[in-house]
């Protein structure tokens, strides 16, 4: 009788894998990453930041449609291919919505769009001012999946290139919280003794501070922008790390298999990163999970604040900010959708922050 052994890593995938919700939370966030890196490409307005204003029609319910006509502009904006690709279009073109045009004698007429029914000005240019006299060509309809903004920008635009800071800012944020608390909680749990206590000091003085407050602080003090909110963010989220690591590592220091390696001669550097941290990873992949989720509801808060990523930068947490008055003048949908999406993010986050604590966990 033959008898095929499997590993703990092989047996926490299988009980992973039967977790319906930790799966599909998970390819959801792969989804969701995929989407904030080619955001441009999935873009129906792939400027950059997805900035194209038009006043005139601003605040417009999903599914507007509008006829749109595009002034070629003479100014050089070449851009390298993985340029336009990762950071949109440079687009110095102007695009004016329109309610009808004619041509005549060499003269494009047309009707500035003008909402409430109002009758948009006539204005007239010459079909000379386009490439090869094409006139037509730089006239199409428009549709308006999500609405438009306050501003007149495509919501939809704006909410996929939202989800690169959303989405990344988990990515750093987590990464800095690792690679502090993993060293702060290593050092902490390994020597003990007055290391150990001043490490705690500092732990709690950081952990009685709202985290919050904290990351205002510390935003305020490395200024306003994309990567200060980043490093902000990841510097207040150590914490939990640290005290996780430090207290798995004080329960398995004097167990045998780290005696044997100390007896073996090995220094203190190995012990702890060859023996005793691949040990303790799972509690710590758990609480980076919901690490994720945090960073994410912090983001949004900073940038609903305005202290977060900056205009014209698109950002969940701005976009409610700019429209939450909305809800009360009959245009909700402005603020809920990237409600909606950050929602669905951090539960997708906590989802598999669940799915892997159930599939880590040795007693189950």
């Amino acid at each position: 009788m033959s008898y095929k052994s499997r590993s703990l890593k092989q047996l926490a995938l299988q009980k992973f894998k039967h977790n319906f919700w930790g799966v599909f939370s998970f390819y959801y966030i792969i989804f969701v990453g995929i989407v904030s890196l080619f955001a441009y490409v999935f873009a129906p307005d792939n400027s950059q930041h997805a900035n194209q204003m038009h006043v005139s029609i601003h605040s417009k319910k999903p599914g507007f449609k509008v006829t749109m006509l595009t002034l070629p502009s003479q100014l050089n904006t070449k851009q390298s291919y993985f340029d336009k690709l990762f950071f949109g279009k440079i687009n110095a073109d102007t695009e004016i919505p329109i309610t009808n045009y004619q041509i005549k004698d060499g003269v494009l007429i047309y009707k500035e769009y003008v909402s409430d029914s109002i009758e948009g000005e006539e204005k007239t240019i010459l079909v000379d001012a386009f490439p090869n006299n094409s006139a037509p060509d730089y006239i199409k309809e428009k549709t308006f999946l999500f609405g438009t903004d306050k501003y007149g920008r495509d919501l939809l635009s704006r909410v996929l290139v939202g989800a690169r800071i959303s989405f990344f800012i988990g990515f750093v944020a987590v990464f800095i919280a690792l690679v502090i608390g993993v060293f702060m909680g290593s050092i902490a749990g390994y020597f003990g003794g007055k290391i150990d206590a001043f490490i705690m000091w500092i732990i709690n003085i950081t952990w009685s501070i709202p985290t919050l407050l904290l990351v205002i602080a510390i935003t305020l003090a490395l200024g306003k922008g994309f990567w200060q909110v980043f490093i902000a963010v990841g510097l207040t989220m150590w914490v939990e790390v640290a005290r996780v690591v430090r207290g798995q590592i004080m329960s398995v220091k004097e167990m045998q298999y780290v005696t044997a390696a100390r007896a073996l001669g090995y220094n203190n550097f190995r012990i702890i990163t060859k023996h005793i941290l691949p040990n303790i990873m799972a509690p710590v992949i758990v609480i980076s999970a919901a690490n994720f989720a945090a960073a994410i509801l912090i983001e949004s808060g900073l940038s609903f604040l305005g202290i977060g990523a900056q205009p014209p930068m698109a950002s969940w947490g701005a976009m409610i900010k700019d429209h939450y008055n909305y809800i009360i003048l009959g245009k909700p949908y402005l603020a809920i959708i990237p409600g909606l999406c950050i929602m669905s993010l951090v539960m997708a986050f906590m989802l598999v922050g669940n799915a892997l604590r159930d599939a880590l966990d040795v007693k189950g």
